[in-house]
């Protein structure tokens, strides 16, 4: 193709990426739907307990048994993540990445919202949980086209030596959905009495999904489609057929199961930081702090993670996607057990200490996602392979995970989430070690992105 795609520019390696005004606009419109996304994951796994009151009858409202139910509902979403990741990833594919990501972030903050004006278990009996259900399983269908699509919209936008600066601020996204939840609830608990917050105060956080949602829907409108699938299609040589999607797929079967590796090692470290945690520290019997206070410490290090997310991504552009992963996941392995040592034994300030610790070791995971998994793929089945991967992973390592620690932690040890992480690093690292190095890699054509023969190409062209 010889004429610039509209609001693009030549890099000079030879890869096709969007100008700099159009960069600030994907940036805002992809973080925007993953904020939103992770802003219902968090809401509801920090006003676990105020759900398990209003959707679960006397006495499972107060019982372990109900809040591992409640668990096992937050997970629900994940069992059908694949499916939606199968489904919207294909469309991805074919119809492109901006359209599927304008109908995902509707989705997901409709749901959200339907969730605060859902009535009671009281209202409507046994009813409500069945709905209650329903409306996560939306939430997970969407869910499974919206970070795949949000991941490979951001990576095929950007520069190629810059994907992992650019990519991360996806996961800014991320966090800042994760950071609102927690204050709200936090701000909400402690401003409201226990039994206003249960009555009603707890309804307010899902209910501004609403405008939340329509802002991040009018964004995502805007955006122009990726460079990388226009330039697929001005060549004829996107996917045109299920049957071919899925034939590629196979062929691809070990950048996928590297895929699934580290996606089990990332789940498994994020939901315990991010969602347990809260209800961990909360508990009196572990970290005896009160509901507000256990968010007002995971608030803490969301925030901290949110600085070190631009300096995480930079830094896996200069030395390599691997080393970053393999630093988070070694020292993970490696800390989480005195870590939660002193979650458990040490006084507040050792607690936040301790939080930030692991949070911080997360930070080379999780601020490299985007630029990592898309890269494994592609052009053609990007979107499809890494959705679906990445949700069928997350089935399985990631939804289950606060209900997995609950239920583990309760009949055998306090320290079965360091144990549960340190498990996940061991299978992460092993999947970074067969995973090629993409820092660099032109994200362009129907061929599997490599770094060095990337570099090859630019060669000649700077000689």
């Amino acid at each position: 193709m010889s004429e610039e795609v509209a609001g693009t520019e030549q890099g000079g390696d030879g890869g096709i990426h969007t100008d700099k005004r159009g960069l600030r606009k994907v940036i805002g419109g992809s973080a925007i739907g993953n904020g939103i996304e992770w802003y219902d994951y968090a809401i509801y796994g920090f006003l676990a307990s105020a759900i398990q009151a209003n959707f679960l009858p006397a006495p499972m409202d107060k019982s372990t048994t109900g809040t591992i139910i409640t668990f096992v509902i937050f997970a629900v979403p994940f069992l059908f993540r694949p499916l939606g990741g199968a489904i919207f990833g294909a469309l991805g594919d074919r119809v492109g990445r901006q359209r599927i990501l304008a109908l995902t972030v509707l989705l997901i903050s409709g749901g959200t919202f339907l969730i605060g004006v859902l009535p009671n278990f009281s209202v409507l009996g046994w009813v409500a949980p069945f709905i209650l259900v329903l409306l996560r399983v939306v939430q997970g269908l969407a869910a499974g086209g919206e970070y795949g699509g949000a991941a490979t919209f951001m990576a095929e936008h950007a520069p190629d030596n810059k994907r992992g600066f650019y990519g991360s601020f996806l996961e800014f996204g991320t966090l800042s959905g994760f950071l609102l939840g927690s204050l709200l609830g936090s701000g909400l608990q402690a401003f409201m009495s226990a039994e206003t917050f249960t009555s009603w105060g707890w309804r307010i956080p899902f209910l501004l999904a609403a405008p939340i949602g329509l802002f991040g829907l009018y964004m995502r409108s805007k955006l122009e489609e990726s460079p990388v699938f226009t330039e697929l299609v001005a060549e004829g040589k996107q996917e045109h057929e299920t049957k071919t999607q899925l034939r590629d797929l196979v062929k691809h079967w070990k950048p996928i199961a590297i895929c699934a590796g580290m996606v089990l090692m990332l789940n498994v470290h994020n939901y315990t930081l991010f969602v347990y945690m809260v209800e961990y520290l909360a508990d009196p019997d572990r970290g005896g702090l009160s509901g507000s206070w256990s968010l007002g410490l995971t608030a803490i290090m969301y925030a901290v993670m949110m600085v070190l997310m631009p300096f995480g991504g930079a830094a896996s552009d200069r030395f390599g996607r691997k080393p970053s992963w393999y630093l988070s996941g070694i020292s993970l392995f490696v800390l989480a057990l005195p870590a939660f040592y002193f979650l458990l034994h040490g006084n507040l300030l050792v607690k936040i200490i301790a939080l930030l610790v692991l949070g911080i070791c997360y930070v080379p995971q999780l601020s490299t996602i985007s630029a990592t998994f898309p890269s494994l793929f592609p052009t053609q089945i990007r979107f499809t392979a890494f959705a679906l991967t990445y949700n069928v992973a997350t089935a399985v390592a990631g939804g289950p995970t606060p209900a997995i620690n609950e239920a583990l932690t309760t009949s055998w040890t306090d320290y079965f989430p360091a144990f549960y992480m340190m498990g996940a690093s061991i299978i992460g690292v092993i999947a970074v070690y067969f995973s090629p190095e993409t820092a660099g890699a032109s994200l362009r054509g129907t061929e599997v992105p490599d770094a060095a023969r990337t570099k090859a190409r630019a060669v000649p062209a700077t000689a």
